[in-house]
C-alpha cells in the first residue's frame, strides 16, 4: 500500500475585500464576514477542507490587521502558521513564501492554494476533486489548476484555455488568459475549451518552490531567506525587511502564464474540471445572485437582509440594513448597504466599482471609513 500523501492547505486571506464596503473594512474583511449564515467565509473554508487534512497541517497567510481576528476565527489552526504580511505583495509571493516554508517542513508533500472567500455547494463533490487532484500533483512535477464552465462571458476572471485530455477528467492546459474584454470572454465561451480559473491550485510543495526560483528569481533568494527565519527570534525583523522587496504579482501572472507559454506538453500544467458549485462572492451582485439561487429571494427577486423591509413595485435589489426598515418602492436592480457609520447606495450593474469609494476615501484622509 502507497504511503499516505501529506497534504497541507494554504489559504490565502489578505485581501481587504474592498467591493464589500461598507461591511468590509481593512481590520474586518470579506473573509472574517459571516455573509450567508452563522459561519465567516474563512471558518467555511477551513471547514471543507477538514476532511483532507488536519488543522495542524494548515497555513494561513494573512494580515496584521485581521490576524488576530482569524486565529480567533480559526482557533484549531496554530497561532504561529497564520503569517502576517507587513505589506501587500499579491500572491505570487504569498503562494511562494508558502512553498518555501513547506518546502522546509514537508519536502515531499503537497500544497493546496485556496482562497478564503469563494463559496461552494457540494461540499463532497469539493473533496473529492482535491483528492484527485493531490494524487496528480504527487505523481510528479505536475502543476494542477481546478477550472470552473463558464455560465457568462465574465471579464473579471482569468480563463485557461485547455487541450488534450490526458486522463479521466484532466485535460492539459495550453494557456491563461487574465481578465479578458467582452469580445475575447464571448470568445473563449463559445470554444467551449476554456474554463474560469479559480484561484485554488494544487501542486507539490518542492514543485512550486522551484517554479518560483525559476519564475521570479529577483524574488525567490528574499522568500527562502524568510522562510529560513522562520520560527527563530529573527523572523519579524526579517520578514518586515525582506518581504516589501519582493515584487507585487499575481500567481497567474508570475507564474502560470509564462510556464504555460512553454506548450501543453511541457508546462507539467493541468486543469481539473469541477462539478462542484462555486462562487468567488466577488460584488453585492455576486451575493444578490448567490442568495437568489440558495432561494432567498422574493417573488419580484429581490434579497432583503433587512429589519422587516418593504418592497412595492420593486425587483432584482440588495438591501442589508439589519438595524432599520428600508421602504423599496418602484425601483429595480439596487444595491442598498447600511452600516453604522456609513451607507452604499448603488446598482447591480455598478456595484464592481464599489472598490473606488476605499480609495476615494482613503485618498481625502478618511481611514477611518476604510
Amino acid at each position: 500500500m502507497a504511503d499516505p500523501i501529506d497534504f497541507c492547505p494554504v489559504i490565502l486571506a489578505g485581501g481587504s475585500g474592498t467591493r464589500f464596503w461598507p461591511r468590509s473594512r481593512r481590520a474586518h474583511a470579506k473573509q472574517v464576514l459571516a455573509l450567508d449564515g452563522e459561519r465567516t467565509m474563512i471558518q467555511r473554508t477551513l471547514d471543507r477542507l477538514a476532511p483532507l487534512a488536519a488543522a495542524e497541517r494548515v497555513w494561513v497567510i494573512t494580515n496584521r490587521l485581521l490576524s488576530e481576528t482569524i486565529c480567533t476565527q480559526l482557533e484549531c489552526v496554530p497561532a504561529e502558521q497564520v503569517i502576517c504580511e507587513p505589506a501587500a505583495r499579491n500572491t505570487a509571493p504569498a503562494a511562494g513564501l508558502a512553498a518555501f516554508l513547506l518546502e522546509r517542513l514537508h519536502p515531499q508533500g503537497v500544497l493546496g492554494i485556496f482562497p478564503s472567500d469563494h463559496v461552494i455547494a457540494g461540499e463532497a463533490e469539493f473533496v473529492a476533486t482535491i483528492r484527485r487532484a493531490v494524487e496528480l500533483a504527487a505523481a510528479g512535477d505536475n502543476m494542477v489548476v481546478l477550472g470552473i464552465h463558464p455560465t457568462r462571458p465574465e471579464i473579471g476572471y482569468g480563463y485557461i484555455e485547455t487541450g488534450e485530455s490526458c486522463a479521466e477528467d484532466i485535460l492539459r492546459v495550453r494557456r491563461f488568459t487574465e481578465k479578458p474584454n467582452r469580445q475575447r470572454a464571448e470568445e473563449f465561451v463559445e470554444a467551449g475549451n476554456y474554463f474560469w480559473n479559480s484561484g485554488m491550485f494544487v501542486w507539490g510543495t518542492r514543485t512550486l518552490a522551484n517554479a518560483v526560483r525559476q519564475h521570479l528569481p529577483e524574488t525567490s533568494p528574499l522568500l527562502e531567506e524568510i522562510a529560513a527565519a522562520w520560527g527563530t527570534p529573527e523572523f519579524n525583523r526579517v520578514f518586515a525587511e525582506l518581504y516589501p522587496q519582493c515584487e507585487n504579482i499575481s500567481v497567474d501572472y508570475a507564474i502560470l502564464e509564462p510556464r504555460s507559454a512553454m506548450g501543453e506538453h511541457h508546462s507539467n500544467l493541468y486543469c481539473l474540471p469541477v462539478r462542484f458549485g462555486w462562487n468567488d462572492l466577488g460584488s453585492w451582485t455576486a451575493l444578490h445572485e448567490y442568495r437568489v439561487e440558495r432561494g432567498a429571494a422574493d417573488a419580484s427577486g429581490n434579497v432583503l437582509d433587512a429589519n422587516g423591509s418593504v418592497a412595492l413595485n420593486a425587483s432584482g435589489n440588495y438591501v442589508y440594513s439589519p438595524g432599520k426598515l428600508v421602504a423599496l418602492v418602484g425601483v429595480q436592480d439596487l444595491v442598498v448597504v447600511e452600516t453604522a457609520d456609513a451607507l452604499l447606495i448603488t446598482t447591480r450593474h455598478d456595484s464592481q466599482d464599489v472598490g473606488k469609494v476605499v480609495k476615494e476615501l482613503a485618498g481625502r484622509g478618511q481611514e477611518n471609513l476604510t
